[in-house]
């Protein structure tokens, strides 16, 4: 999976285009997941969108990328939204020309999808739900919040550090000619930006 492996390397030569506040937003997420680590040995982390369709998707696969490219062990990374919908493909397509692999699992309306990103590790389990969903963990995690909907409409998550870490939808292209390239984009900002968290732990 060399493919990926270079991805990462460009990205990582991309850190000077994080603004310095975004940078002091990602690096409440390498405080939290340092600080879990050190009290629990094991850092949860749940990224939270609205529909878990696309941004919350995109977070998960790259946190869990960018832990292990670090090594960085027992992070866990999670998704959930505010409602349930499915992955959109999109979101997948250009996790594939990220250099990932994606397998679908089923077949129905929100299918399940194995990610893997490197082929003696675990593939990360991607399929839309609610961030309470049992498949989640239920307390002691951090609950990043990747859009600001559902930031505002999430007032309360029981048992969470809560961190705000909102990226624009690129579903505002779909259905555009700009689509793919606009997915594209989100995902290299989301690699970029979460390689840049880790890499400080």
């Amino acid at each position: 999976m060399s493919k990926i492996n270079d991805y990462i390397s460009s990205a990582i030569q991309e850190f000077d285009q994080i603004s310095e506040e975004r940078k002091a937003q990602l690096e409440v997420i390498t405080e939290y997941v340092k600080e879990s680590l050190a009290t629990n040995g094991v850092a949860n982390l749940i990224l939270i969108c609205t529909h878990n369709s696309r941004r919350s998707h995109l977070s998960q696969v790259w946190t869990q990328v960018a832990a292990h490219y670090y090594g960085i062990t027992n992070v866990f990374a999670y998704s959930g939204g505010t409602e349930a919908t499915a992955m959109f493909p999109s979101a997948g397509n250009a996790l594939e020309r990220a250099g990932l692999d994606i397998l679908k699992l089923s077949e129905e309306k929100n299918p399940v999808y194995a990610i893997k990103f490197d082929e003696n590790q675990p593939a990360v389990i991607a399929f839309s739900k609610t961030f309470d969903h049992p498949f989640n963990p239920q307390s002691n995690f951090g609950a990043v919040m990747t859009c600001t909907h559902a930031d505002q409409n999430c007032p309360v998550i029981p048992g969470a550090k809560r961190i705000s870490l909102p990226f624009e939808d690129p579903k505002a292209f779909d259905g555009t000619p700009q689509q793919e390239e606009k997915y594209d984009e989100r995902c290299r900002q989301v690699a970029r930006e979460l390689l840049y968290a880790f890499s400080l732990v």
